[in-house]
């Protein structure tokens, strides 16, 4: 077992090397064991998020504040590493992503959690990387055959079975919200997979973040829809969903992605909307109905389809995860790690 000594070492190694520098693929558990504490992360964003709603906050005021404390975080990670720092298109698009791509998935997702219940909500969104598919064959970057025909038909069959035993009275807009996050998400990491290999991951994040972070203030001053939690507890629940559904999630899946490869890592991101699941029973008592529950591994089947080739969620993406390729990991099993596309992802999967 791993172990830490005085020095700041983990088996001989600096304890920062684990987060900052590509690890040996010997180092697989751990690898996979972050990749999971990032999947339990987002996974337990729900329960925060409802948390944060029963003490007073509105949703955008949540996300400010969210993304406000987690761009904080990264941006001392960015200025204890010093990585070069993009500039005109690509410092626009990174902008774009967060000002107008992620404020817009977060606010349909945690829009929709406030409506319906976040288990449906969580399996909902989790029908994005077929609508990458899609896109991808649209743009003509891809094209239709066997495996991804059946993995749409899975996830229209998934949706169709989750939605299937019906919606409780006034749900109907919750349901609409995770799916208008599931195409938002798709569009977004369509558009960070044109951003140039050599970026920083972490200063995306840090770009990322900030961006989504203003857009919210502004739209939520402009609006008149600034709402602070009327309970203290609220802001201890926002700067949870920040820490431990943000910061240390995105952390833990690129240093675990550096070890394990994309691939292996994108199915142990499949045990995100399990913890979604799991968690909103255990705590709030919600149950998916028998035909809900088989429509979530329907979708989820579908995820793994489009992953068989190694490549999640389809070819157009393979090319995003080995971006920023890391000439010390040689071996032909280890991937290198994500692209901007992942990295951007500050509390996605699950929101």
């Amino acid at each position: 077992m791993a172990s830490a000594g005085k020095q700041g070492y983990l088996d001989g190694l600096p304890i920062s090397t684990v987060f900052l520098m590509p690890m040996a693929p010997s180092r697989t558990s751990l690898g996979t064991t972050l990749c999971l504490i990032s999947a339990a992360g987002f996974g337990m964003s729900a329960v925060f998020a409802k948390e944060t709603y029963q003490a007073g906050a509105g949703v955008q005021t949540m996300l400010t504040v969210r993304f406000a404390l987690a761009a904080l975080l990264f941006w001392a990670l960015v200025a204890w590493r010093r990585p070069a720092f993009p500039a005109g298109r690509t410092l626009l698009t990174c902008v774009g992503l967060g000002a107008v791509g992620y404020a817009c998935q977060a606010t349909f997702y945690f829009g929709s959690l406030a409506r319906i219940d976040g288990s449906l909500a969580a399996l909902l969104l989790y029908t994005f990387p077929p609508i990458v598919t899609v896109i991808a064959i649209a743009l003509g970057r891809e094209s239709m055959d066997r495996r991804r025909l059946t993995a749409l038909a899975c996830s229209v069959l998934g949706v169709l079975l989750l939605l299937g035993s019906g919606v409780r009275p006034g749900a109907a807009g919750g349901v609409a919200l995770a799916l208008a996050a599931a195409c938002t998400y798709a569009l977004y990491l369509t558009v960070a997979n044109g951003l140039p290999e050599d970026l920083d991951l972490y200063l995306v994040s840090a770009i990322v973040c900030t961006s989504a972070a203003v857009s919210l203030a502004l739209i939520s001053v402009s609006t008149g829809s600034w709402q602070p939690p009327a309970q203290p507890d609220g802001w201890l629940w926002t700067g949870l969903l920040a820490v431990f559904s943000t910061f240390v999630p995105i952390i833990c899946m690129l240093a675990g992605m550096r070890v394990v490869g994309a691939s292996t890592a994108a199915i142990v991101s499949y045990a995100e909307p399990a913890v979604t699941v799991a968690s909103t029973a255990l705590v709030y008592g919600e149950r998916l109905a028998p035909t809900q529950f088989l429509g979530g591994a329907v979708v989820l089947v579908a995820v793994l389809i489009l992953s068989s080739d190694r490549a999640w969620p389809s070819p157009a993406l393979r090319r995003a995860f080995r971006r920023n390729a890391t000439p010390a990991l040689t071996d032909e099993h280890v991937e290198p790690h994500p692209s901007p596309a992942v990295a951007g992802r500050a509390g996605a999967g699950n929101g």
